[in-house]
């Protein structure tokens, strides 16, 4: 009997996706297939890949109310921001077809007479990438696009919670008239992943996801000698220091904590802040949460969604909980936000103070709308505190002052370091991360390198 899986939506409990688990048959069809159509593809070069990729961005986009709506539906971001993310798949996926020439040109070495010597970019085959649900467009285009354009075919696996987003993508490159095979998408349980991991027809995964997840990615790969992208997370920090721009500094930060209901990897969790300006920013911080408006994101003026699913909403209770019961303090009343409550999944906004690094909140990743802010006196003490962590996804500093960001950014052990900013991914840059966090690089020319294998040309001329 064929397996199934159902979508239920955190907004109201109903459900909203039911969908059969592919079958061994449509899994070995599906790498047949991309295999087939690899070598195809390959072949039209970058510029017609370029134009075809380009046109199912264009069919993509063209959709964006309706992609915005489902994304909400599924996993319950306020229907006001989700069309942004739509808005971001087109930016990264725009940015890597642009710079795919470039990127993708053989490698030139020194002139030597009688020779002809060069390191050309093969793609690796067939990439498989393995996209979550709390950014649905953005985790999965990051590893999509670049791999379309490197030559190579995709499999997209997405999750559980949020599969309407991989078939809208496969609509508009089958609109686009991308060949069969070149992209495809699987509804898969755990085992089919692994079992597709362990395909020789895949030579490339890429994840996005939990700490626990990647080790089983790796697990599932041991032995087979390829490339294994890892994007597993983070516990972010944040330095305000004595020269910030205060009001600037909150709302960014407030941001950064609380957008997607926390569900960010990159999300803000920890807050330090220079002792002289600690209580002013802790005051300006909470009575920008209180204004939030926790309820049914597909109301206009919600602000702040429901999280994901139950579990998620008890473990995030329970690390303000913990934290409280060690000596921290909630700066926020949950009675403020009615909707709120102990079974629900609306979850109301934490702004933890008097808080340590004994506490989880401070120490791991909480997958959900909590913050807690801490005073320092000096740099060394915010660098150290920064550190202080099994994470390195990104890190921020706000200041006036760029020689002292970047004498603070080259300590602080991550992929990102911000200046004045936070939680934001520019295409142009590598997005990679350190320690927890994972392993491997996406976006930039630097992301092309994992979804291309070198080969080099030694000609001798005679």
């Amino acid at each position: 009997m064929t397996q199934e899986f159902t979508t239920i939506s955190p907004i109201d409990g109903r459900e909203v996706v039911r969908r059969a688990y592919a079958s061994e048959a449509q899994v070995s069809q599906a790498l047949a297939n991309a295999q087939s159509a690899q070598v195809a593809w390959h072949g039209l070069g970058v510029v017609e890949r370029g134009r075809i990729v380009s046109e199912a961005v264009d069919r993509f986009v063209a959709a964006k109310d309706e992609i915005a709506r489902a994304i909400t539906i599924q996993m319950g971001r306020p229907l006001r921001y989700t069309p942004g993310e739509v808005a971001g798949f087109e930016a990264r996926a725009r940015h890597m077809i642009a710079i795919a020439g470039e990127a993708l040109a053989p490698v030139s070495v020194a002139a030597q007479a009688g020779f002809t010597r060069f390191i050309s970019r093969e793609p690796i085959g067939v990439a498989l990438t393995i996209a979550p649900w709390n950014y649905p467009l953005l985790t999965a285009v990051n590893s999509v696009v670049p791999a379309l354009m490197a030559g190579n075919a995709v499999i997209l696996k997405h999750s559980n919670q949020t599969p309407l987003c991989a078939e809208l993508m496969d609509r508009a490159f089958r609109e686009a008239g991308a060949p069969k095979g070149v992209f495809q998408y699987l509804h898969a349980s755990h085992d089919t992943v692994q079992r597709l991991i362990r395909a020789p027809e895949i030579g490339y995964v890429s994840f996005t996801g939990s700490v626990r997840g990647g080790r089983v990615i790796e697990e599932s790969a041991a032995g087979r000698f390829i490339g294994v992208g890892l994007e597993l997370g983070g516990n972010d920090p944040a330095y305000v220091r004595a020269d910030a721009r205060i009001g600037h500094a909150v709302e960014t930060l407030v941001d950064g904590a609380f957008f997607n209901s926390g569900q960010s990897c990159c999300g803000i969790q920890r807050i330090y802040v220079a002792r002289k300006r600690y209580e002013e920013f802790v005051e300006r911080a909470t009575a920008l949460t209180q204004g939030y408006v926790l309820g049914n994101p597909l109301n206009a003026d919600t602000t702040l969604g429901p999280v994901v699913r139950a579990s998620a909403a008890a473990e995030i209770r329970g690390v303000i909980a913990q934290a409280v019961s060690a000596g921290a303090k909630n700066m926020i009343d949950p009675s403020h936000f009615t909707e709120a409550s102990e079974s629900s999944l609306y979850v109301a906004p934490a702004v933890l103070t008097q808080v340590d690094h004994r506490m989880r909140v401070m120490s791991d990743e909480c997958f959900g709308p909590v913050v807690g802010i801490m005073p320092v006196d000096t740099d060394e003490e915010a660098i150290a505190l920064m550190n202080d962590s099994p994470y390195g996804l990104t890190a921020a500093a706000f200041t006036q002052d760029e020689e002292a960001a970047l004498h603070i950014g080259r300590q602080v052990r991550t992929g990102t370091f911000f200046m004045n900013r936070c939680d934001y991914l520019d295409p142009a840059l590598a997005w990679t991360g350190v320690k927890n966090s994972g392993r491997g690089v996406s976006l930039s020319a630097v992301g092309y390198e994992p979804l291309t294998q070198a080969k080099s040309f030694h000609l001798r001329n005679i």
